[in-house]
């Protein structure tokens, strides 16, 4: 212990000597290890901690699977629902959900506020207690019964002042009053996914229709299952599909063909950030190598300084394994000072990564510095200790005596084994440089080709925000038309309104609403491979105000009333699939989207819109009019003559209040807005790995640029010999470059191949670019050519004014 605390005295006396050296090492370390931890905080809150409910090893996520082409789907019919929970015996209970809203009035303000539906196993399966009252259950999960609702710990907090008595009180929710029945605890949220907070939480068949109740052919609700204790994922498989294939037998219209596949629950929220955090991670990590790279190199070059030092301790008796204890004492104490910095600026770059994160990344809530972060930094702070420390302090401590207490022995004698190693860091540093970059310019050039993507629709000067008509207060669809066609002809008056329309749902919004057809009179397709297409409820105006392109046809018009003969849009893809040898207007196809529902008349061909996303191509898409079809929510899609859309939101608002003071709406938001939404998480992983990359950059070049000014100041002496023999400035130009293009070379080669390897694992991240692109290799590659050239002519040009004089006295 005392040898230790020597070596401690010793190390901190020595590093206070060279204020420089120690500043530099500290700041590199910290950067790395600060950042790498503010990256693992990330990794471990989402793919690393578990969900934080009773057992949740237990939690499985139940798909759907089409076994024609084993595709995977989220949600599920409500019938389908009970049967699977019904006819089960490996689950313990097995929850339906769908997220809502819904305005709480009463008080100065009404509010809109996120919410679930939820069939009443929800609490029991993640095992989870109120703090307040209690959850619903299945008796209160029942159509026609009284409307109960059970409160998120915020909104009581919040709304109610956190008023005890709130349990048993009627609270205004919407036009229909709702029982509170308990408060959950703080901090629960369910379900998981993105950062909608949840505040209320309802029984899901009160809240629902009777065609949602009874028709297997509404689709919407996600379901999640608790395994009983002691069954296997692999047990409750097998179960599943023996019930998919009694269902697909007794409704064959609706079931064949479908299946289940069960995921834990925690996979499938994150599974598919899984490759995007793991890349980044591995960036940052090889941010710190390059780093600890710099930084033995700094170690090596201060050995050689020290070098007459460490031989007189080794004449005096230390012995070599003392030498490395000592040289490494120092090594952790800079790595302890860089770990303690790195730990501050973990915390700085945790917030600037939650401002930055896509709002849309799940678990986002819990990302903290927490007793594993510390750990993790912990560990890196020793490894990157031992790892920058072990080379030059096993280098270093090979002392040639006889050379080293010579009076006139030059510390150019150590070059050889230093020299070496120094030249190997420097290739490593370069190598891990070119394969960041190369992956930062995959990500850059993928995301711009992402950006130049036709989205089908012209979102300039467009404003949208969403509405509901709500069934109480508008029970019937003519009361629900007349309102959607009041407001509009109301908006398309206002000043500066070009165009105006509604849809739903509206494009990038994340929403689907898929129908099954038939082509009446042509051959039925087989039981369980009927095609389905997504519709969209439009006004007549809305592809003007969206400037989707009409190809063929005619777009809708008031005469496409509710008593008009049924008529549908098709878009592009779906002209091309079914009539590619006829034209498709004037066609009739059978959609099953209401109960039957007579068949539809195409009268026209739009151009295809990407609603799933501008990395998605269009798939199968109908559009009906809003007169023919039932809705509760749609968009209002408005274009501007200004190019600020939102000035217009003051007098629309006004508007809306005045044809009905209690419509809600939300989301009010313009269309460029959604489009940087849609590829928020593409443009995070781009400017993240951009950003380590750069710093790599930054450090290869600052690390090839001090090996060479090291050679140069070690060289001193020999160059002065060749001026004065008669060697001209520019062969001393060449000399140093050569050296200085050589270990770039090496490290280009080497990062090359390491490129070609690793890229393929970014593939899942990539837009229409190869992960082998050639022309992003190439310009990655002759950019760090240049940069090392750079970095190596700054010490080679000045090794050319070296004065031979000077130097043939060096020392």
């Amino acid at each position: 212990m005392e040898t230790l605390i020597q070596d401690l005295r010793y190390g901190f006396r020595s590093l206070l000597k060279s204020k420089g050296f120690t500043f530099v090492a500290v700041l590199a370390l910290a950067l790395g290890i600060g950042a790498n931890s503010a990256i693992f905080s990330v990794v471990n809150s989402v793919l690393l901690r578990p969900l934080p409910f009773e057992r949740p090893e237990e939690l499985v996520a139940v798909q759907g699977r089409n076994e024609r082409d084993g595709s995977l789907f989220t949600e599920h019919s409500y019938p389908n629902y009970v049967d699977l929970r019904d006819q089960s015996q490996s689950f313990a209970h097995v929850v339906a959900y769908s997220p809502t809203t819904a305005f709480i009035t009463g008080g100065e303000e009404p509010e809109r506020v996120r919410g679930v539906i939820a069939s009443a196993d929800l609490f029991p399966m993640l095992g989870v207690q109120p703090v307040l009252g209690r959850v619903y259950t299945r008796e209160e999960d029942k159509p026609g019964v009284q409307r109960t609702i059970v409160l998120s710990y915020g909104l009581w907090q919040r709304r109610y002042g956190a008023d005890p008595k709130i349990v048993g009180q009627e609270i205004p929710l919407g036009s229909t009053p709702a029982v509170v029945l308990g408060v959950m605890p703080q901090g629960f949220k369910y379900p998981l996914g993105g950062n909608d907070n949840y505040e209320f939480w309802m029984p899901l068949a009160n809240a629902m229709s009777q065609s949602d109740l009874t028709g297997r052919g509404s689709v919407f609700l996600p379901i999640a299952a608790r395994l009983k204790q002691g069954v296997r994922v692999e047990q409750a498989q097998a179960e599943a599909n023996t019930i998919a294939a009694r269902l697909a037998m007794q409704y064959p219209a609706t079931n064949t063909g479908q299946g289940y596949a069960l995921k834990a629950l925690h996979e499938n929220l994150v599974g598919d950030l899984r490759p995007a955090l793991l890349v980044l991670l591995a960036a940052v990590g090889c941010v710190l190598l390059i780093a600890c790279a710099n930084v033995a190199n700094l170690l090596l070059a201060r050995a050689a300084a020290r070098h007459k030092e460490i031989s007189i301790r080794t004449a005096l008796g230390a012995s070599r394994w003392r030498i490395i204890r000592q040289l490494l004492t120092e090594s952790l104490l800079l790595a302890l000072m860089g770990g303690a910095l790195g730990l501050l600026i973990a915390m700085w770059g945790i917030d600037l990564l939650l401002a930055a994160t896509p709002a849309d990344l799940p678990r986002l809530n819990e990302v903290t510095l927490d007793g594993r972060v510390i750990a993790f930094n912990a560990a890196m702070t020793l490894l990157t200790g031992i790892v920058f420390g072990l080379a030059p302090a096993l280098q270093a401590s090979k002392a040639d005596l006889n050379e080293a207490l010579k009076d006139g022995g030059r510390v150019s004698g150590e070059g050889g084994r230093r020299s070496k190693l120094r030249g190997a860091l420097v290739v490593a540093e370069v190598a891990i440089s070119l394969v960041l970059l190369v992956g930062a310019g995959l990500l850059v050039q993928s995301f711009m080709r992402l950006l130049n993507v036709t989205p089908g629709f012209d979102a300039e000067r467009v404003m949208t925000l969403d509405l509901v008509a709500g069934r109480r207060k508008y029970p019937d669809s003519a009361q629900q038309t007349a309102l959607i066609q009041n407001l509009l002809q109301r908006t398309s008056a206002l000043p500066g309104v070009e165009a105006v329309g509604v849809v739903n749902p509206l494009p990038l919004n994340g929403n689907f609403d898929a129908y099954n057809f038939a082509f009446p009179g042509r051959a039925a397709f087989a039981p369980g491979e009927e095609p389905n297409a997504d519709r969209r409820i439009i006004s007549p105006d809305y592809f003007r105000a969206m400037s989707i392109a009409l190809q063929r046809g005619r777009a809708f018009s008031d005469r496409d009333a509710r008593d008009a003969p049924p008529v549908c849009t098709i878009n592009e893809t779906f002209a091309r699939r079914y009539f590619a040898d006829t034209d498709p207007v004037g066609q009739r196809i059978a959609f099953t989207d209401a109960p039957d529902a007579p068949a539809r008349e195409v009268v026209g061909v739009v151009a295809d819109v990407r609603h799933a996303g501008l990395d998605a191509p269009a798939g199968l898409e109908y559009y009906v009019p809003y007169s023919q079809a039932a809705f509760g929510r749609l968009t209002l899609v408005t274009r501007t003559a200004s190019q600020d859309p939102a000035s217009i939101m003051p007098a629309l608002r006004s508007l809306i209040r005045e044809i009905d003071k209690d419509l809600p709406l939300w989301n009010v938001r313009t269309m460029n807005t959604l489009m940087s939404e849609s590829v928020a998480r593409r443009r995070f992983n781009m400017i993240l790995l951009g950003i380590f990359a750069l710093v790599a950059l930054l450090l290869a070049s600052l690390g090839i640029y001090g090996v060479m000014s090291y050679t140069v100041t070690q060289r001193t002496h020999e160059i002065g010999i060749r001026l004065a023999l008669g060697a001209q400035p520019p062969d001393v130009l060449k000399m140093v470059l050569k050296q200085g293009m050589l270990l770039a070379a090496a490290g280009v080669a080497l990062g090359l191949v390491c490129s070609f390897a690793l890229t393929r694992s970014m593939s899942s991240l990539l837009y229409g670019v190869s992960a082998t692109d050639p022309a992003t290799f190439g310009l990655i590659t002759l950019l760090l050519v240049l940069v090392a050239f750079a970095a190596n002519y700054i010490p080679a040009r000045r090794a050319t004014r070296v004065d031979p004089l000077t130097a043939l006295r060096y020392e």
